[in-house]
């Protein structure tokens, strides 16, 4: 969570003068005649800072140039095709040494990784070219790891030589494949458009070698954009002051100038395009987030986690963006209102889908709570309340606040004579602290409702000061794998007072920590004017804790009712990453359960039954546990026939779960009275304004939330 309603005070002063005296200690013993270098003042200035101000500092020691070495190699060669196991073995040598080099303000092992990585991209471009001069064959019994942190380093140019082989002939073999589905269909559309008697437009059918000669002809040119996109000084050092950062927990980074108006971008809600953030890891760009009432939130098909694999415009012909950074690969995926983007993604399960997108901003309606009422063939009305984030106004502008919007939905629910309350928090990554809080005070009377430790050791905590409760009727929190952060504290903080059932995924997320940004420039001392801009840094201040005393970082809020869903075979969360801050506890709160508790033991019984009668859901659980299975199975075929076997196969079980999701009983969702006396009964603006709940109809969980609240009548 990034908060900047969260004041801190003079302690934000303290640790901008912390990174400030950092700085200048390297100014200061360089002297008039030896000026330091942006590396070492840069570099130096966060390890330094970090030290001191991070929530967990670390020594800079041996154990410290261990993990950087660790993370550096990683990200140097991801795909693990470039370095030899005789270049590994030279860099083996900095392993301990990068704290001493941090000291000294030398940067002997970036200097040597960056040398290795430049001069083996350049025998690999030749040897790409030499490779791909040559067809590819795809009969032979041929295989290939596809999940990189299984390879290995090659042993000797012969054996890289070999498995750049197998790399450019499975480039091509996805292109081929490709290219055939694709005249599969269209010979499928002019079947059906012939039965229509509609005209068709022909096109001349390829045979599999000559869409061959193609695929290697965009593998080529792919790979040679990839070679010519060099980095250069900037983005080097750029790179490994983030890797510095990264391994004090995953949300400390380090922003070049530009990179941090991305952020900001993203932190105000500014959205353009398609309206999905970004995330780049090990070569790949992946759906970070998609912005709601976005273009990509309406058009549904693309997900948290997609890694985007190619980017057209419209009909023409898609470009690879793989191996590309965030800030080359945006330039492709943006664009004007109205126009089109096609983006080939792979899926968390294996398959790829081309995913057509229209650009457009942000629908600033669909951003914010928005509730409607379940109409149940028993006769009871059911409130659902959607909150895609814990949005408010950071620069007191008089813009809206997340907890307030909500005070309004659960009045109008009241109104409209609920028997209970579904709130979905899925998928909602969090925002504002201070809207956690007062949200939380909606539901239970004041007391406290999380608590904010400093690395200082200092516990401060937060209370719901307002004794009224808005909402008072049973409750049902869903949430999933991506619910982090805010959602978490919120879940706590009702799970602990007793207050309702919290349903969904196994746990949530597991990000129980605040950030604070630290301007660079304006921290650093004016004699290193002229080595400015350094950018700015994120960095791990605070952690949250339970009123139990326990954190939400790490293990994120265990659901009290844990149902089946296609997110629940992936290995994503806070734990998943690399060097997360751990799970702990501190001294618990003062503060009294709710007076009248869910039945959680019956409650939970109940569903067990109705989950394990449900064919819908046994559906799911058949289809998670092939996914898990399918997501361990990174040995590939590259042999035509088997590849297309097995892609037709992951995509047809992707497709189970809109399969799976139209089994489920209709549920019966309107608009709320109060929203259509709003509009004036106008059904264009009333329908506009459900749009928030397309196909929440046909949802199993929120189907299952639903039973739940009747069993508490």
């Amino acid at each position: 969570m990034f908060s900047p309603r969260l004041k801190v005070g003079s302690y934000a002063g303290l640790v901008a003068a912390v990174f400030g005296l950092a700085s200048y200690r390297f100014y200061e013993h360089s002297g008039p005649q030896a000026a330091p270098s942006k590396e070492q003042v840069l570099v130096g200035t966060i390890v330094q800072g970090l030290s001191q101000a991070h929530y967990q500092p670390e020594r800079i020691d041996d154990a410290f140039s261990k993990r950087v070495f660790e993370l550096a190699l990683k990200r140097l060669d991801y795909r693990k095709k470039f370095l030899l196991q005789s270049d590994i073995a030279q860099l083996t040598k900095y392993q301990t040494d990068i704290d001493d080099e941090t000291k000294r303000g030398s940067h002997e092992f970036l200097d040597l990784s960056t040398k290795l990585m430049a001069d083996r991209s350049k025998q690999m471009q030749a040897l790409a070219h030499e490779l791909l001069a040559k067809p590819f064959t795809f009969d032979a019994d041929e295989t290939i790891q596809t999940d990189f942190e299984k390879a290995t380093f090659p042993t000797n140019a012969a054996d890289q030589r070999e498995q750049w082989r197998k790399l450019l002939k499975y480039e091509t073999l996805t292109r081929v494949a490709e290219m055939m589905d694709e005249q599969d269909k269209r010979h499928d559309r002019s079947r059906v458009a012939s039965l229509a008697k509609e005209p068709a437009t022909i096109e001349p059918d390829r045979s599999p070698a000559q869409m061959e000669v193609e695929a290697r002809k965009r593998v080529l040119k792919y790979y040679d954009e990839q070679f010519a996109d060099q980095p250069d000084a900037n983005e080097i050092l750029s790179n490994y002051a983030n890797v510095i950062a990264n391994t004090y927990d995953p949300h400390t980074e380090y922003f070049a100038p530009r990179e941090k108006q991305e952020f900001d971008i993203q932190l105000t809600g500014r959205f353009e395009g398609i309206g999905a953030t970004l995330r780049e890891k090990e070569g790949l760009i992946y759906i970070e987030d998609i912005v709601p009432g976005s273009a990509s939130f309406r058009q549904g098909e693309l997900k948290k986690g997609d890694a985007i694999l190619r980017v057209a415009q419209g009909a023409t012909e898609p470009v690879s963006i793989e191996g590309w950074h965030t800030n080359k690969a945006v330039t492709l995926i943006r664009g004007k209102k109205g126009s089109e983007v096609r983006l080939t993604v792979k899926k968390a399960d294996g398959s790829t889908k081309v995913i057509p997108i229209i650009r457009d901003v942000v629908v600033v309606e669909d951003t914010y709570a928005q509730s409607a009422v379940i109409n149940d063939p028993s006769g009871v009305k059911i409130g659902y309340l959607r909150l895609p984030a814990f949005y408010a106004d950071f620069n007191d502008n008089g813009g809206r606040s997340s907890a307030a919007d909500v005070k309004k939905e659960l009045a109008k629910l009241t109104a409209e004579g609920v028997k209970g309350v579904v709130f979905d928090l899925r998928t909602n990554g969090g925002g504002s602290l201070n809207d956690a809080v007062e949200m939380a005070g909606l539901f239970m009377p004041s007391g406290p409702m999380v608590q904010v430790h400093d690395s200082r050791g200092v516990t401060n905590v937060l209370n719901d000061k307002d004794p009224r409760v808005q909402y008072s009727g049973p409750l049902v929190v869903l949430v999933n794998k991506y619910s982090a952060s805010a959602s978490e504290i919120l879940a706590a903080a009702v799970q602990d007072y007793k207050r309702g059932i919290i349903m969904g995924s196994t746990s949530t997320y597991g990000k129980g920590t605040v950030q604070r940004i630290i301007d660079l420039d304006e921290a650093l001392p004016n004699e290193l004017s002229s080595l400015k801009p350094f950018g700015s840094l994120k960095f791990t201040m605070q952690k949250f804790y339970r009123v139990t005393g326990g954190s939400t970082q790490f293990k994120g809020v265990a659901s009290d009712i844990v149902l089946p869903d296609v997110l629940s075979y992936l290995d994503q969360g806070e734990k998943e990453s690399d060097f997360p801050l751990k799970w702990d506890e501190i001294k618990p709160a003062s503060y009294r359960p709710w007076d009248d508790q869910p039945n959680y033991a019956k409650l939970e019984a109940n569903s067990k039954a109705r989950v394990a009668a449900s064919p819908a859901f046994q559906q799911m659980t058949e289809l998670v546990q092939t996914l898990r299975k399918r997501k361990d199975e990174t040995v590939v075929s590259l042999k035509l026939d088997k590849f297309r076997d097995m892609q037709h196969q992951l995509k047809a079980e992707s497709d189970k779960y809109e399969a799976i999701q139209k089994t489920a009983t209709p549920l019966a969702l309107a608009a709320l009275t109060a929203d259509r006396t709003a509009v004036g009964g106008d059904s264009v603006k009333v329908n506009r304004a459900m749009r928030f709940t397309r196909g929440l109809n046909k949802d199993i969980t929120l189907g299952e939330a639903v039973n739940v609240i009747k069993d508490q009548q």
